[in-house]
């Protein structure tokens, strides 16, 4: 064999070893298992929360002060005193005050005595001036004397009034009933009201009506409403849950750290007083409820299955869809069909209520399904184009419901609370949340006979985090669906994440590196 030979027949044996490697490679790769993570339908309850935190006060406090100055002399009330309105709880040293009231008696007397003397010396110069023995020029300055000593007497008249007011000041009264919640002075203290008045007392109207004055940012604001329910904790019994009432929505903002706030005041019933002013509220504001619906792990609406665990007789692309996946693309008649849903509203049974459509809505239905259709590029899947026509019609719904629930703008009385100020004001209160705009189209991954993977469309409502509400007429509470699926190839792992559907590799063994 010649050297020409040789060369040429190593090159044939080193291409076909590197052939069967590839093979032997492409065949492993083609056998891959996977162990796939299932999680059950279920059924029941689906609440929507949104959580703040504030702080216990009263519904009614007031800071009982002094309108003047001097040395604390008595203090009839303390911390935690029960007050009736008009009873005496303070009372200011009222020496100088009563001085005052002296000055002011003198200074009317002698402006008395004047006044007097003035009528005289007017009298008995117009009986002269009648005579004709006194000049007119004496009359007038006589007349002149008397207006001012008139008008002296009651600026004298005033002073003694203001210093008696003065010196009523000196005794402090409750101005309602309550319970003292603080005392600020004590006896001997000195009190000053040049420029404010000083804190002495402050009092507490009803301590078994209280609230939680909370603060709500703005990107949670819109689903709070007046009425709504809210439930609430405090440290001093983590056990216990309190419930209130949504009773106003503030329209002052408040920025903190450059987050937009809202003031969110609820009212709360504290018969056995284990609330107190000051203590810190975890509140739960119920925004949103479904009752008795089926619901699915968010995982799983996330989740997107490897390539080759996909039944592709049931799957295919959509045209125009960007190369997803999808359910074979159908177009839907042009006669609407009966039961589709169009309010978005709820049974008990989990399913979705139906209506009919009548001749006169055929124009009306072919148009909005014509320009959804457009919007997507022409051609849709039925079940897609099921759930955007649903979301438009629930929409159109809650806007016809809106309109016919306004009221014209009128001023009318409101008790902001069960008892303290009836205010009148203009009803400028923020309309109630409606969760129809979570409304919309998901998709879960069922396996079947075959052991493939294939999806199944469903509607989608609610959702508090965890779980969401759907609608599917094939799926029912019990039935199994995928959230995860894990390699389980001998030299590494692969998982597909629910979260991006991309595949993440990583080694099996000791300390969790290559072998």
């Amino acid at each position: 064999m010649t050297k020409k030979q040789k060369i040429l027949l190593f090159g044939t044996l080193g291409t076909i070893v590197l052939i069967l490697a590839v093979g032997l490679f492409l065949f492993r790769g083609s056998k891959s298992k996977y162990e796939l993570r299932f999680d059950k339908i279920a059924q029941g309850d689906l609440n929507v929360y949104v959580t703040a935190t504030g702080t216990i006060n009263p519904v009614t406090t007031i800071d009982v002060g002094t309108q003047v100055s001097g040395i604390v002399a008595r203090l009839y009330a303390d911390y935690n005193s029960v007050v009736r309105k008009g009873q005496i709880i303070a009372q200011i040293d009222s020496t100088f005050l009563v001085q005052s009231v002296k000055d002011a008696e003198a200074s009317m007397d002698r402006a008395k005595a004047q006044y007097e003397d003035s009528k005289r010396t007017l009298e008995r110069t117009k009986t002269l001036l009648d005579r004709q023995l006194a000049a007119q020029s004496d009359y007038d300055v006589a007349l002149t004397t008397y207006e001012v000593n008139a008008a002296q007497l009651k600026s004298a008249q005033s002073s003694l009034e203001r210093a008696k007011i003065n010196l009523s000041y000196a005794t402090i009264y409750a101005p309602i009933n309550g319970v003292v919640i603080n005392r600020a002075v004590n006896i001997g203290q000195t009190v000053a009201a040049s420029f404010s008045s000083p804190t002495l007392y402050t009092i507490a109207n009803d301590m078994r009506k209280m609230q939680v004055q909370t603060t709500v940012d703005e990107t949670d604001i819109g689903k709070v409403s007046i009425g709504q329910e809210a439930s609430f904790s405090v440290d001093a019994y983590p056990e216990e849950k309190f419930n209130g009432t949504v009773s106003q929505i503030r329209l002052s903002p408040t920025t903190v750290s450059n987050v937009v706030n809202y003031i969110v005041i609820i009212d709360v019933s504290n018969d056995d007083l284990k609330l107190l002013p000051g203590m810190t509220a975890n509140v739960k504001l119920l925004v949103g409820s479904s009752l008795n619906v089926l619901r699915v792990s968010n995982v799983a609406l996330r989740f997107q299955p490897p390539a080759d665990l996909i039944d592709t007789s049931k799957v295919q692309h959509r045209p125009g869809g960007g190369g997803r996946m999808g359910v074979s693309t159908e177009r839907t008649s042009d006669q609407p069909s009966q039961g589709f849903q169009a309010s978005g509203e709820q049974q008990g049974n989990g399913n979705m209520k139906m209506v009919s459509f009548n001749e006169g809505d055929r124009e009306r239905f072919l148009a909005i399904r014509d320009s959804i259709q457009k919007a997507h590029g022409g051609e849709m899947s039925r079940e897609d184009l099921h759930g955007e026509m649903q979301k438009v019609f629930a929409k159109m719904a809650s806007q016809q419901s809106k309109k016919k629930n306004i009221q014209p703008l009128v001023t009318h009385k409101r008790t902001s609370t069960t008892f303290g100020i009836t205010q009148t004001f203009p009803e400028y209160e923020k309309s109630s949340y409606q969760p129809d705009h979570q409304s919309g189209s998901g998709k879960v991954w069922i396996q079947n006979s075959s052991g493939k993977l294939e999806p199944v469309y469903v509607h989608t409502g609610l959702s508090d985090g965890k779980y969401t509400e759907i609608n599917s007429r094939t799926l029912k509470a019990g039935d199994q669906i995928v959230l995860a699926a894990t390699s389980t190839d001998d030299d590494m792992q692969q998982t597909y994440s629910p979260l991006t559907g991309t595949q993440g590799q990583g080694f099996r063994g000791g300390g969790g590196g290559p072998r």
